[in-house]
């Protein structure tokens, strides 16, 4: 199952992007820390060019430490690019994004050239939550659904430091199909997008790969976590169901609810730190993706080639 969300106020997202970009110094991305190659938005580096680009790995508090080391040190690697990791509800991290800035645009600074900061990130990524926390006030709507903020905003963090605010925006086609369910779990993606028990069903798959101690620890299922990570991911979503009470009449799981379960206790951080993916694994799934694109691409144009031909061999 792909998973697709580009409602209509995310194309006006992406025009405001692009009339704003040409002011910009640097290029804020906010991340998710559980899934920080796959909330990293392909449209935005297209959209933004070669504009220097700060990397926060916000929620970092909830994400498994070891992994986050492995993609801040990915990021960092990577030209005109510096990564921090960050808890949006830090008491004081404007001195750090405010810095990390400068040391991206040191040219930038001062009244006669203060520095325009673009700021942007997936839908729910917990930006509006991170611009409250740097302003001591509520300027943004915060919420656990995505696509809460809808409007452009300048926000003042200092006489000389400009950050303009812009709605959370994913991209028309996520390629990457286990891109699509990562940030579906996260809650990235409206839920009019995609089915919960197939979403959880994948999420489930992840957490028995390397987090099965936690799925033992939450659930109480009184299995070894080898068994645990063994089982079939239908098996231990009805597992977990029948130890919720997540039931229907007959003896029948509500595999619905159960998934709702699931996915709630991974957002809310209740299972543990767990991060979906390290960046050899993105990697990879972003190459089997490129592969399926051209050949997909192939088959068009061989398609598109024999149409031709054909429409050349008529008679008038």
């Amino acid at each position: 199952m792909a998973i697709q969300w580009f409602p209509g106020h995310m194309h006006l997202t992406r025009k405001a992007i692009t009339e704003r970009i040409k002011d910009i110094d640097v290029v804020i991305e906010v991340l998710d820390a559980r899934l920080p190659g796959s909330s990293a938005n392909p449209l935005l580096a297209e959209l933004t060019g070669h504009k220097p680009t700060l990397k926060v790995l916000n929620k970092q508090d909830v994400a498994d430490p070891e992994r986050t080391a492995l993609w801040l040190d990915w990021y960092n690697a990577l030209p005109d690019t510096r990564a921090v990791p960050l808890d949006a509800s830090d008491p004081a991290p404007a001195r750090k994004l405010i810095d990390a800035c400068h040391l991206l645009a040191p040219g930038r600074g001062g009244m006669a050239k203060p520095m325009r900061v673009l700021i942007c990130g997936v839908p729910n990524v917990g930006k509006s939550t991170l611009i409250n926390t740097l302003t001591s006030k509520r300027q943004a709507k915060t919420g656990d659904e995505a696509g809460i903020t809808k409007l452009e905003q300048r926000i003042t963090l200092a006489d000389d430091f400009y950050l303009w605010d812009t709605p959370g925006m994913l991209w028309p086609r996520i390629s990457v199909v286990e891109s699509g369910y990562n940030l579906a779990a996260s809650g990235a993606v409206g839920r009019n997008a995609y089915d919960e028990e197939l979403v959880a069903l994948e999420l489930l798959r992840r957490l028995q790969k390397n987090y099965a101690p936690l799925l033992e620890v939450r659930y109480r299922l009184g299995l070894p976590a080898g068994v645990v990570a063994g089982m079939h991911d239908e098996e231990l979503l009805e597992a977990i169901g029948r130890k919720r009470g997540a039931m229907l009449g007959g003896g029948r799981v509500n595999l619905q609810k159960t998934a709702e379960i699931v996915m709630t206790d991974f957002r809310t951080a209740i299972l543990g730190r767990i991060t979906l993916e390290t960046p050899a694994e993105f990697e990879a799934w972003r190459a089997a993706a490129a592969l399926l694109e051209a050949e997909r691409e192939a088959r068009k144009q061989a398609r598109e080639n024999r149409k031709k031909k054909g429409s050349g061999t008529r008679q008038p």
